[in-house]
This record gives C-alpha cells, sequence and structure tokens, in this order.
C-alpha cells in the first residue's frame, strides 16, 4: 500500500536525518523532495501547495531550528501534517438513531460496491453485534441481486427479497417496512452504480435518499483511481451531502492520491479502506496511523486489532498456559501461528504494517507460498512428530518431503525457523502472537 510515495518520503527522511543541523536551505530541498513525491502519488495540486506551505511555515519555526534533534522534528512535523490532511482521528458510524439505522451505499460501477455492503453487514454483525439487513435497489446490472444475496448467505446475513421488475423506490420502502418489523438494528442499501455520472443515476439516488433519510450516505471509491475518484465523491457530495467514504483496492494502491487529497476537497471523512477480496477486508480508517506507516513507521496498533480479531483466544490460552508449565512449544503450535497468520490476509499484510526498519530484516525467502508449503510439510507428519521434533531423523524428513511434495532441504528450513520461533517463544513467555507484537510496539523509531 503506498509503496511509491512511501519510499520517495522514507528516502527524504533519511536524508534530513543525516544531517547535524537544519537550516532554511537544506528544509526548503527536503520540502521539493516532498512536494515531487505528493505530485507522483496524484495528490491534488490545490492540496499539495497547501500541505507544503503548512509543514514549511512550522518547520522554519523555532521548535524545528532550535531543537538537538532537528531531523526528528521536521519528520515530526510532516507526519502532524499528513495526519491533518487525512482527518486527524477515525470517524466511525454514526447510528444514534431509532431502528432501523439506513445506510445508503453510492458509487460507480467496478468501485467495488457490492462487496462493500458485504464487508460493512460483516462487520457491523460481528464487531458491533448489531442485527443487519441489506437489500439490493441495483435493477440495471445483471446479476447484481443475486451477486449481493449470495455474498451475504455466506457469512449469515439476510439480504431483503427484490427482483429487476421492481422500481428502486418500491424496493427500499419494502426493505425499510420490513426492517422494522423484524426488529433490525441497520439496514444497507446497495444502490445502482453506472460507468460514468449521469442525470438518471443521480435523480434516482436522490429519489431514494429523500425517501430513506439515511443516518449515513458513504460514497464508495476506488482508491486506485486516484483524482478521478476524488471528482466522482466530490460529484456526488454536491447532490446527496455524503457523511462519508470507504476508499476499496487500498491493498493495490501504490501512489496514494485518493486517501491524501478526498477528505481536503469534499470535506467528508474517509470512514473505512478495502484492504482485500475477503469478506473481513474491511477495516476503520485511522489518518494517524496511515501517516506512521507512509513515513516507514508502520502501524502496529492495527496490526495488534488484527491479531484480536484473528487469534483463536481459547487456543492462544491453551498455548500460553502450556509454555508457561514449562512444556515445549511444538510443530502443532507452530502450524496454528501460520493458521492465524492465513486469518490475518498472509505474511505480505502483516509486514506491511511493520516499521521498515523491521519489516527489512524479515527473511527474504519467506512468503506466503513457503508459508503454505510449510502447513502441507506439518500436514504430512504423524501427531507424534509434531508434537516432539527430535524425532525428525533422515528417514522420517524424507517420508514427510515425499508426502509434501516438498524437498528435504525444505523440510529441514521448516525445522530451522521451528527452532528460531521456538527461542522466541521462550523469551516472550509464551502467549504466542499477541506477546510477539507488544514487543514489537516498543522498537517503534521514535519521534
Amino acid at each position: 500500500m503506498f509503496d511509491s510515495l512511501s519510499n520517495r518520503l522514507r528516502g527524504v527522511v533519511k536524508t534530513i536525518s543525516g544531517n547535524a543541523r537544519l537550516t532554511e536551505s537544506n528544509i526548503q530541498d527536503a520540502l521539493r523532495e516532498v512536494r515531487i513525491a505528493l505530485l507522483e502519488a496524484d495528490v491534488a495540486i490545490p492540496v499539495v501547495k497547501a500541505f507544503i506551505e503548512e509543514v514549511k511555515i512550522e518547520a522554519l519555526g523555532q521548535k524545528v531550528m532550535g531543537s538537538l534533534r532537528p531531523g526528528q522534528e521536521l519528520i515530526s512535523v510532516v507526519n502532524t501534517k499528513l495526519t491533518e490532511l487525512m482527518g486527524q482521528f477515525n470517524d466511525g458510524l454514526n447510528l444514534s438513531c431509532v431502528p432501523p439505522a439506513v445506510i445508503l451505499m453510492a458509487g460507480l460501477q467496478g468501485a467495488g460496491k457490492t462487496t462493500t455492503v458485504g464487508k460493512l453487514a460483516k462487520r457491523l454483525k460481528e464487531i458491533d453485534k448489531k442485527k443487519v439487513l441489506v437489500v439490493s435497489a441495483d435493477v440495471y446490472r445483471p446479476a447484481a441481486i443475486e451477486q449481493l444475496k449470495l455474498l451475504v448467505k455466506s457469512i449469515g446475513i439476510e439480504c431483503y427479497a427484490s427482483d429487476i421488475s421492481q422500481k428502486p423506490l418500491d424496493i427500499v420502502k419494502g426493505a425499510v417496512e420490513y426492517a422494522t418489523k423484524h426488529y433490525f438494528d441497520v439496514l444497507i442499501v446497495d444502490t445502482a452504480g453506472r460507468l460514468s455520472i449521469d442525470e438518471h443515476m443521480m435523480a434516482e439516488i436522490k429519489e431514494i435518499s429523500l425517501e430513506l433519510k439515511p443516518v449515513e450516505t458513504l460514497f464508495v471509491a476506488d482508491a486506485m483511481l486516484g483524482q478521478d475518484a476524488v471528482n466522482t465523491a466530490k460529484a456526488f457530495n454536491d447532490v446527496l451531502e455524503l457523511t462519508g467514504i470507504i476508499l476499496t483496492k487500498m491493498d493495490g494502491d501504490s501512489r496514494g492520491g485518493a486517501a491524501l487529497s478526498i477528505r481536503k476537497i469534499t470535506g467528508k471523512p474517509i470512514k473505512f479502506i478495502g484492504v482485500s477480496e475477503k469478506t473481513n477486508g474491511l477495516e476503520p480508517f485511522y489518518p494517524d496511523r496511515l501517516a506512521s506507516r507512509i513515513l516507514g513507521m508502520g502501524d502496529l496498533l492495527s496490526l495488534i486489532d488484527e491479531v484480536k480479531g484473528s487469534v483463536n483466544e481459547a487456543e492462544a490460552k491453551k498455548m500460553m498456559e502450556k509454555v508457561k508449565k514449562g512444556k515445549k512449544f511444538d510443530l502443532e503450535d507452530f502450524k496454528m501461528q501460520f493458521e492465524q497468520m492465513n486469518n490475518m490476509g498472509g505474511l505480505g499484510k502483516i509486514l506491511d504494517k511493520l516499521p521498515a526498519n523491521i519489516a527489512e530484516k524479515a527473511p527474504q525467502l519467506i512468503n506466503d507460498k513457503i508459508v503454505k508449503r510449510h502447513v502441507a510439510i506439518i500436514n504430512s507428519m504423524t501427531i507424534k512428530e509434531r508434537r516432539n521434533p527430535d524425532l525428525l531423523k533422515a528417514s522420517r524428513k524424507k517420508r514427510i518431503a515425499t508426502g509434501s511434495g516438498a524437498s528435504v532441504q525444505e523440510v529441514n528450513q521448516l525445522l530451522k525457523q521451528f527452532e528460531q520461533i521456538n527461542g522466541m517463544m521462550k523469551k516472550f513467555g509464551g502467549g504466542g502472537m499477541m506477546k510477539m507484537m507488544g514487543g514489537l510496539k516498543h522498537l517503534m523509531p521514535k519521534l
């Protein structure tokens, strides 16, 4: 996420940090590089100008120029201004109303709106403990209604029945009536998308909005479109009065222009970001955490939140007690750690949230393919072998390699990594991934 921008800004940070003291001249040089990085990231020109000016005013102030650590102070200023640019605080959903709280979803076709409806419904059900109903008022796109129905069925969410012979306004009226009668807390309405903005689309969604009086009107934008996403959000806001924005496909956005411009241009907060295709791939948007990631300082708070949501507490507690009692961390436990990693979106997603100085030290040969291969190797072992890895001599390794489609060398690599993790587990005294994340917090770069 934001790889290009991140790499450029980290280069500026290294250059500035190498100066014994800051002068007006080298601050100007650094800000010129920051400006180029933001423009290359497709950040709106007016936003870039205002941002650079704000950083310049504060950077040339006494706090930075008179500091004993001017490089760190300048980085701190850039970090603060990036956070302010994106909204400063997380702005959650406002569901304080007489149920059902109606959430109206708007956006162009292809932005991932229907998928986002499913992700948001899952989040509201599992994290906020809400009874959620969804409905599709998209009678134009082939199979749109069926797509939403199948998506939410897989996560245990009810979908109000509608079909293409109905008018969108009649569909949403019926859905509200049904949601009220059956005591749903939240109704999420998926509206029709178009390939571009048109008068008919705007008139229809405005009519639906006037009928529903939603507590939240969320615009779903494709982050990879950069300034096009920002301009479209602004056009929708002129008609609908949006309450927030959801940026999808953030995991594929290497530039970051939409995230850095959209709040300033529209005045509306980014409430969530889509970070994967999975149904749990929707995260609350924290401007301070994203600014930290862009500057290479990681986002361990979000990573810890993900660990809490992904780790099976009963299993983690069981493993912690096991280690506390002096029992060895075995290959069964090792396999469980891999599965937890997979539940969190894979190794790449975890490394993306670690500070750059730590992520760069991660073994270059480890990736999600190798993790899957490691699981296959462990699955080819007997229970006795998993619980007592010391049994794994040459003949057993050969059998395991054959059974898992791996080589003996790969089996040896797995066992070597297991020993390294075993040592780490002893160091952290059990607790698995949660304890390790807690330990990593202390390694974050200080501003």
